[in-house]
């Protein structure tokens, strides 16, 4: 038996007992935050809640710890965007001095890389490797299919995009590639032999050519320090004080470089907070933030609870909601702020009226003084916006979209514009171009001669319909030209849905996730019944909003440029504004009928929301359209996550057209 006794450095010669502080910590932070600030040693959790002054408590840290005599080289602070890390040090130096710039601050990633550019040699990698981004990655995928890397078996295997997804998911998760495969793209699953002989060589592919993606930053990592003892110690040494943000969104392999970099002193602090874990779908497990006090024995757990961003009744709704969870550290989110008007619960009767409330009470909100820029309209998925985009652009609401693409930006959704575009104008080369490049067998030149054909033709869909070729690509010309000719009468909704069985074969041949895909063109289907014109229609989907990022619009000229902000949750975490509506809370769209018969998926949903609701600070709406056509005609029930909010924390209001406030009776 043969055992290692670890002499650890003494408090006293690392730390001076006696330290006259600068600033007093104590007074300008609150009992919980001082409690973390002044706690260097052994592993500490801090639970921190939503809008509990996270960064200010991890600012005011590295400085006590720096004035308290650790030397800042020694410090490792890991975070999840480089923007995050050099915000809190250049904070921190603002309240000391200099000497907390030189705190090691970064990103796992850059983390690894300067890791692996030093130490790598032992996982056989040379410093000059070359890292990959994403589009790297897929056409390093596409020359192994090229090269015949799927067994021969093409048409089975998933496409350059799909496989590069497969694979970052399976490394990231720390899974087996058909556990993968069998969960997100259960129809490759016949083809999982091919996709294992791929991840093989694709992987091999990279080693040879010392290529490394995001991924593998983080394997390697974790690979160096498992298998060679003497530059774990080495690493653990140097970094004697840990700091991890954000820890509910680490995945298996970042959860467990931290455990091995903390090797020879356990001193980290991770702060995190479960209930905002929601992006699973990057690999984060909230599992993580649960297990650090069985993954570091004799864990001191610190919880944040009190919020200064909320009023107390937006506190009480969001409180609400995450006690229904699973599984979580129990907090109690509170405030000392006075007053507050109660969150408001609003049903509408179809999402037309849903998007003519929201529309309404933000431009309500504007004469009382509220900026659109202090507003945002949130949702769980990007297509949930289509219909308020429409009602707001009529109201000449500006607004900025964040998270997922606009409407008419989804291929798919500008896949079946072309097609009603040149029906109204036959001659549109840019829609004639994108129709035609859609056929088996037609290339850009090809297309380029049809082009000019058409345009000499007075009636284009029925010269395609009897397209005079042999081509092999002649079918295909003939039966968009039958289904042009034949809907050229009928009524915008009549020819959207001929046009999404005509593009069904097309649509599932070009995309992996073409059933969510065709729900987005349904979702377009119930926008048009709305018009009885088709140029009307066109007219105002090329009514384009502003398109830039939120961070985008900070940095321009214009500062005094107003726009409302819509936004996907996770797309707003972090963030906050004074009033805040959540669209779409209906069973099958949030939480998403992709969820429901998954537990962890189903948690994740109820987490969102909790997100969603406190973004707010002064005023949130909740919102939903009793009748939901997406799932057939038929009333639909309200979230779930409703359920659970006591009605006592919500004001029900009920919507009423005012062409219906007034009857014959009436003697106002």
């Amino acid at each position: 038996m043969k055992t290692t006794y670890i002499l650890h450095r003494s408090q006293h010669n690392t730390c001076p007992q006696e330290t006259h502080f600068s600033l007093n910590y104590e007074d300008e932070l609150t009992a919980a935050q001082y409690e973390v600030v002044k706690n260097f040693y052994g592993p500490i959790l801090v639970v921190a809640g939503a809008g509990s002054g996270k960064t200010r408590t991890l600012t005011y840290r590295v400085a006590r710890m720096i004035e308290r005599g650790i030397p800042p080289e020694t410090i490792l602070l890991l975070t999840f965007t480089r923007k995050a890390s050099q915000e809190m040090l250049s904070r921190a130096a603002a309240l000391l001095d200099s000497r907390c710039e030189k705190v090691a601050g970064g990103t796992y990633h850059s983390f690894g890389n300067m890791v692996l550019r030093r130490y790598g040699k032992a996982v056989g990698l040379r410093p000059e490797f070359s890292i990959l981004d994403q589009g790297d990655t897929e056409d390093v995928i596409k020359l192994l299919l090229d090269q015949g890397g799927s067994g021969k078996k093409g048409q089975h295997v998933p496409n350059k995009k799909t496989l590069q997804a497969i694979f970052s998911k399976a490394m990231n998760k720390d899974t087996a590639l058909e556990e993968i495969v069998g969960r997100y793209y259960p129809n490759y699953l016949l083809a999982i032999g091919d996709i294992q002989t791929l991840f093989r060589q694709f992987r091999a592919h990279k080693l040879q050519h010392q290529l490394l993606d995001y991924d593998d930053l983080l394997v390697y990592t974790r690979t160096l320090l498992q298998e060679h003892e003497h530059l774990r110690r080495k690493l653990s040494d140097r970094y004697r004080y840990i700091m991890v943000d954000e820890y509910q969104d680490t995945n298996p392999i970042q959860a467990q470089i931290v455990r091995l970099l903390a090797d020879t002193h356990d001193n980290v602090m991770a702060v995190g907070d479960e209930a905002q874990s929601i992006y699973s779908f990057r690999g984060a497990d909230y599992r993580n933030i649960m297990e650090f006090p069985r993954t570091f024995p004799g864990t001191t757990i610190i919880k944040l609870e009190e919020n200064f961003r909320s009023v107390q009744p937006i506190l009480n709704v969001s409180n609400d909601v995450i006690s229904q969870a699973r599984e979580s550290f129990e907090k109690h989110l509170f405030t000392r702020k006075n007053g507050g008007a109660l969150p408001v619960l609003v049903p509408a009767l179809n999402e037309r009226q849903q998007s003519q409330f929201v529309a309404q009470r933000i431009l309500e909100l504007q004469d009382e003084g509220v900026p659109l820029s202090d507003m945002a309209v949130l949702f769980r998925s990007s297509s949930h916006s289509f219909d308020l985009e429409l009602e707001l652009n009529n109201r000449n609401i500006r607004f900025v979209k964040v998270g997922g693409i606009k409407f008419i930006e989804a291929a798919h959704i500008k896949d079946i514009l072309a097609h009603l575009r040149v029906l109204i104008n036959p001659l549109d080369i840019v829609s004639w171009r994108r129709i035609l490049l859609l056929l088996n067998g037609i290339g850009p030149r090809t297309a380029s001669k049809i082009i000019t054909q058409i345009q000499a033709e007075d009636n284009a869909p029925a010269w395609l319909a009897d397209f005079p070729n042999t081509a092999k690509y002649t079918l295909n010309i003939q039966r968009l030209g039958r289904t042009l000719a034949a809907i050229l009468d009928l009524s915008p909704a009549e020819q959207v849905q001929a046009l999404r069985e005509y593009y069904s074969p097309i649509l599932h041949s070009r995309y992996d996730d073409a059933q969510k895909r065709d729900q987005d063109l349904e979702q377009l289907h119930l926008i048009i019944e709305q018009f009885s014109s088709l140029e009307r229609f066109l007219t105002e989907m090329s009514l384009e909003p502003p398109s830039r990022s939120i961070d985008d619009i900070a940095q321009t000229d214009d500062a005094d440029e107003e726009l409302l902000t819509l936004s996907t949750i996770h797309s707003a975490k972090g963030l906050e504004w004074h009033s805040v509506f959540v669209i779409w809370l209906l069973e099958g769209r949030f939480p998403s009928v992709y969820s429901v018969d998954d537990h962890d998926a189903l948690e994740e949903e109820r987490r969102l929301l909790y997100v969603a609701a406190t973004r707010a600070m002064t005023n949130l709406y909740l919102t939903y359209p009793s009748f939901d056509t997406q799932w057939g005609n038929s009333f639909s029930r309200p979230s779930r996550f409703l359920q659970g909010i006591s009605r006592n924390h919500l004001d029900l209001w009920s919507l009423l057209d005012e062409s219906d406030r007034y009857s014959d009776d009436d003697t106002w």
